[in-house]
């Protein structure tokens, strides 16, 4: 009988394999393999582009930041997944996530595919 390899290793034996869930934002970015001088290949994760911010898309909702708001937790409201509050960030125009919550009152763009989360308003 074999004995089972961990995640890495097997992940290792698949060139290209992805290490990253569906619900990452590295999941569709590109896997480089850097050979260092003693030959140990290392992986990783090439730089991911975003595309510009454009205006508003029609599915955008807008969604009024309230006191206390986190990004995790309107990844949670709008995705059902507090780990997605990258695809809120990548909406806007912030260079820290933080900064999406930071000011009570401020509208930020909650982007298309959300299930319907409640709060936002559509258009502005």
């Amino acid at each position: 009988m074999t004995e089972s390899q961990p995640y890495e290793s097997a992940l290792d034996a698949i060139p290209g394999s992805h290490p990253y869930p569906r619900s990452s934002r590295y999941h569709d970015a590109e896997i480089g393999i850097h050979t260092q001088p003693d030959g140990t290949p290392v992986r990783y994760v090439k730089r991911r582009l975003l595309p510009p911010i454009n205006e508003a898309d029609e599915d955008t909702a807008f969604h009024t930041v309230s006191s206390g708001e986190r990004p995790d937790h309107l990844g949670q409201r709008y995705f059902g997944d507090p780990a997605a509050w990258w695809r809120i960030a990548d909406a806007n125009p912030v260079l820290d996530p933080r900064e999406l919550t930071a000011e009570p009152g401020e509208e930020i763009e909650i982007p298309n595919g959300f299930p319907g989360g409640g709060g936002g308003r559509h258009g502005r």
